[in-house]
């Protein structure tokens, strides 16, 4: 997933592909679209041009879908978040041919994975298995980027906006960019988000996510992913070809960001330590997957309409938290020691008037984080007018 520069063999078949395209289906001029003037506006706006490298981040949770390029100065900036029309299944990593799940991962999407000719207006393949997926046996594939607001394990767009993210890869393959790097994300990479869903059973996976997240938010330079110990390893390299599933070999790092990274992970782990002491766990079960509410007026015109209804919230009961003794905790957080004592006499006061009020949901918190602009938006509720 190293940017490199883009061979003029390579340029050729892009243009072939299109020329092909063309040739081929009456349709096939959606993907020579220009990109739309006030999109170039705005990438000259915060620094970067339209032939400049791109990057993508999505997230599930909150259904957004961002698009990056990199500035003159060599660093990506964030260019614009478009809202996922629909995405399918659950929170968690795609495994199996027709599970219905949106991957989640480190990705590369090459000009030859564009496709002009979709039958969802335009579309582009994410790259879904990467190697670490097809080592451990995921299985399945063609997971795609497209339009027409419908999934089965894709992210769906809009057409409108399939055609401008389109424009956009174009434009960066042109330039000279060989392969666009896609994450993917359960949700964003937040203390919060990490506190709420401490005990899903893909926490680890998930953990391992955001190493590849805060590499980004440390640098805002693509990072380098390799594979091995069957997980993901940023900004290293290895002596020999390093096997997925091994044990990882030595590695070297840039010590000034290894530094900046641990900075960032113990900061965020202590804020997760200490939301842990009042934060609920849960596990979040949808029907099918979620929207955007800015979509909430087209749920009759998505797929499986009948399943974008809001997601199940499970409370479940953090036995480590509940457990713990203040000198337990003292060696975790001096900060964490006084709000669980405080805390934790509440929790007894609370559950000897009332244990029933003690493991329900907080709901009020849940609709705070709905209102909220980095709450999880994808937490689905049908409107009043909305067509079952």
């Amino acid at each position: 997933m190293k940017l490199s520069v883009l061979k003029p063999a390579v340029v050729a078949v892009f243009a072939a592909l299109t020329l092909a395209a063309c040739q081929d289906s009456g349709l096939s001029h959606r993907s020579l679209a220009p990109i739309p003037p006030e999109t170039v506006a705005l990438m000259e706006k915060v620094g970067t041009s339209k032939d400049a490298p791109m990057l993508i981040r999505a997230y599930k949770k909150e259904a957004e879908f961002e698009v990056w390029k990199m500035g003159s100065d060599g660093k990506y900036v964030h260019l614009k978040t478009y809202p996922m029309c629909r995405w399918s299944g659950q929170l968690g990593p795609k495994t199996r041919e027709g599970d219905r799940q949106v991957p989640e991962g480190f990705y590369s999407i090459s000009p030859a994975q564009m496709n002009p000719n979709s039958s969802y207006y335009l579309s582009f393949n994410v790259g879904y298995p990467n190697q670490l997926d097809r080592a451990l046996g995921h299985s399945g594939g063609t997971i795609m980027v497209h339009g027409a607001c419908s999934s089965a394990g894709c992210f769906s767009m809009t057409d409108a906006q399939i055609a401008e993210i389109y424009a956009i890869a174009r434009s960066a393959f042109n330039g000279g960019q060989t392969a666009i790097q896609m994450q993917s994300y359960p949700f964003r990479m937040t203390a919060e988000n990490l506190a709420k869903h401490r005990l899903d059973p893909n926490i680890d996976f998930w953990k391992n996510l955001k190493e590849g997240n805060d590499h980004f938010e440390v640098t805002k330079e693509e990072p380098q992913v390799a594979f091995c110990g069957r997980r993901y390893v940023f900004n290293a390299t290895m002596d020999g070809r390093a096997d997925p599933l091994a044990a990882c070999p030595p590695l070297k790092q840039d010590p000034e960001i290894v530094a900046s990274v641990s900075a960032k992970s113990a900061k965020d782990d202590q804020k997760i330590a200490e939301l842990s002491e009042n934060v609920k766990p849960v596990r979040i079960v949808y029907q099918d997957g979620g929207m955007h509410p800015a979509f909430f007026s087209k749920v009759a015109e998505t797929s499986r309409p009948e399943a974008v209804a809001p997601p199940e919230e499970i409370a479940l009961v953090d036995k480590a938290v509940r457990a713990a003794k203040p000198s337990q905790l003292a060696a975790k957080s001096p900060v964490v020691t006084m709000a669980a004592a405080k805390a934790a006499a509440q929790s007894r006061v609370a559950e000897t008037s009332n244990p029933a009020k003690a493991l329900a949901p907080d709901t009020r918190r849940e609709m705070s984080a709905l209102a909220a602009d980095d709450g999880p938006t994808s937490s689905i509720r049908r409107p009043s007018n909305a067509k079952k």
